[in-house]
Order: structure tokens, then C-alpha cells, then sequence
């Protein structure tokens, strides 16, 4: 394991790199909001046996110091392109995000699909989640929601970050793989068929799609199901061309 903290523009991210790269492209995680790379303690292990992984915290969450910048997923996308160039880990790059992690991937692909190989999205929220699921819910789902976005970036961001992946999209040709779960705590019948739904939407925007559902899990279906998620994410690996 090769890890430490890097200086970004008058602030330091911390990051991880396991495994060593064999021909194929290295794997970078982004965990949900509010989460850091702790999140993929069941996953990363596996998939390093592989290829190279690399995982790191947001800024102001985990190890790593806040940033001046904005916390909308546009400065975050930067802030570990940034990262990654700086550490020399090269492109292209199998995205996986989980949660708001899904919607920074979705955009850092959006922006430069040049420099992705493939993407797993897993749970990801949809960029049209407050105005077509959120009402769905009871009022203490919604109230509990609305008032968790005090760690990284209030609510007013997080619709800004989804917005920006609206502006932002386009069908690209990158390989991308959709992870929905299937078992959503406090979700009645109709609300998990919706969600299951407005996952597979996703798709939409990509030539080379797969739509999965987690049958046994809740929200985190890297630690409900690991070994789906790994196997998952093996199999978009070994799909991928060998690179140099």
C-alpha cells in the first residue's frame, strides 16, 4: 500500500493506492456523501488483487482538510483530477462511485469520457432524486433527508452538484454498469420500484449499459452484498482491452 497526503491548492487530501497495475486501468472509489474511504474496506482488498486501486477522502471528510472551494461535485471532480495527475496515476480509469459518489463519477465521465474506461455505479442518487423521488416519501423521511447535509456542503450544494451532472450529460460510449438496491429501508412497494427505476434510467446515457439489482440489500450494498459488488466490478475490469 502506497499512501499519504497530498497538498491541493493550500489544502491536503489524503489517498491510498493498493495493488499494482497489470494491464489494466486503475480503479478509483468515491464513497457516498459524508463518507470516506472507509466505506470500501469490503471491496478494495479483492479488487486489488487484480488491479491498482486507489481510494481517498473528500475534502473535510476523513483525513483530508477542508478546501475554500465550493462542495458541489464540479470542484470536486477537479479536486481529484488534480489529485490523480499529481501522483501520477495515469489514465484511463474504471469510475465506481456509491450514493453522491455515483453523481461525481457520472460528471467526471460526462466531462472527460477520454479518460474513462468504464463505470460502476452503485446505488447512485439520480440528479432528479429531490423533485421526482423525494416527494414520494413520508414527511420524517423527508425532514430526517433534508437535514443530513451539514458534513460536507449544505442542501443548497448538493442540488447545485445535481444540477451540474444535468447540464452536464451526453450518451457516451463508456461501459457502464448500474447497481440498484433492492431492498430500501423505509421504502413501501412503489417507492422501490420507482427507485429501481429511475436507476436503470441512467442508462440512457451510455451505448454499453447493464442493469443490476441487488435483491438483498439496503442502501450500502458493498457491505450487504461485497462479493456481488466485487464481482461486479471483476467483470467490467476483465471486459476492458489491456492497456500498455
Amino acid at each position: 500500500m502506497n499512501g499519504s497526503r497530498l497538498n491541493i491548492n493550500s489544502f491536503y487530501l489524503d489517498y491510498k493506492i493498493y495493488g499494482e497495475l497489470s494491464g489494466f486501468p486503475t480503479v478509483i472509489m468515491d464513497a457516498g456523501y459524508g463518507d470516506y474511504s472507509k466505506a470500501w474496506e469490503s471491496v478494495y482488498p479483492a479488487i486489488s488483487k487484480l488491479t491498482q486501486v486507489f481510494l481517498y477522502d473528500r475534502a473535510g471528510l476523513g483525513k483530508s482538510e477542508r478546501s475554500p472551494n465550493p462542495r458541489t461535485s464540479l470542484f470536486m471532480v477537479e479536486e481529484l483530477r488534480k489529485l490523480l495527475k499529481s501522483k501520477n496515476v495515469l489514465p484511463p480509469y474504471i469510475l465506481v462511485g456509491h450514493s453522491y459518489g455515483g453523481v461525481n463519477m457520472r460528471l467526471f465521465n460526462n466531462l472527460y469520457p477520454q479518460e474513462v474506461a468504464g463505470l460502476v455505479l452503485i446505488d447512485s442518487t439520480p440528479e432528479d432524486y429531490p423533485e421526482r423521488f423525494l416527494p414520494t416519501m413520508s414527511n420524517n423521511f423527508k425532514e430526517a433527508y433534508n437535514k443530513q447535509f451539514t458534513l460536507e456542503g449544505d442542501f443548497h450544494e448538493f442540488k447545485e452538484s445535481l444540477h451540474q451532472l444535468h447540464l452536464s450529460n451526453r450518451v457516451t460510449d463508456t461501459p457502464t454498469i448500474v447497481m440498484s438496491a433492492g431492498k430500501k429501508a423505509h421504502y413501501s412497494k412503489g417507492s422501490q420500484a420507482l427507485w429501481n427505476s429511475m436507476q436503470e434510467e441512467i442508462l440512457r446515457f451510455t451505448t454499453q449499459g447493464e442493469f443490476i439489482v441487488a435483491e438483498n440489500s439496503a442502501h450500502y450494498i458493498q457491505n450487504d452484498e461485497p462479493l456481488l459488488v466485487i464481482n461486479t466490478i471483476k467483470k467490467l475490469i476483465k471486459s476492458l482491452p489491456a492497456i500498455n
